[in-house]
């Protein structure tokens, strides 16, 4: 199997997409912080002393999705028709469950938007209640849904 991001030679480069189709694609990813029940609590009661971690953390992952080209060096900007994140306090974790989904119409897939996004929001959960758990864990970010395009569909 070859790699798209290394031409002939083996050096990284962009890979062309101009003579892909444009479709609608989307992506799903997930992640979750762990933490104890007593940091999660302050999740819930709205006590952090930085403020509403779950609603910063959200617009974090929207602002870090529409940013992954600047971010991962051979991903292509891409016109990102929508970013939803959910973030779902769970006390049988104890934690926060965090899922992205993210559309385009485009010539590449945005699964790296997804797990940007969760990657950002992940890592402002953990900054806004470090102060409180350092132990906090940021763990299963993967992809779990990618439709459009020439492969076609995934589901974890």
């Amino acid at each position: 199997m070859s790699l798209s991001h290394f031409d002939e030679s083996g050096q990284a480069h962009m890979v062309d997409v101009s003579d892909k189709a444009v479709t609608d694609r989307i992506a799903v990813a997930e992640g979750r912080v762990v933490m104890t029940s007593e940091t999660l609590a302050h999740v819930l009661e709205g006590t952090a002393k930085k403020g509403d971690v779950l609603g910063i953390a959200r617009i974090a992952g929207i602002m870090a999705a529409k940013k992954t080209a600047d971010l991962i060096p051979l991903c292509h900007p891409l016109p990102i028709t929508k970013v939803r994140l959910d973030l779902v306090p769970d006390a049988a974790l104890p934690g926060v469950r965090i899922t992205a989904t993210v559309k385009t119409s485009g010539q590449t897939g945005v699964e790296m938007e997804a797990l940007t996004a969760v990657s950002a929001a992940a890592l402002t959960v953990y900054d806004m209640l470090k102060a409180v758990e350092k132990s906090m864990a940021i763990e299963g970010i993967r992809v779990v849904l990618k439709d459009g395009g020439k492969s076609g569909r995934y589901e974890a």
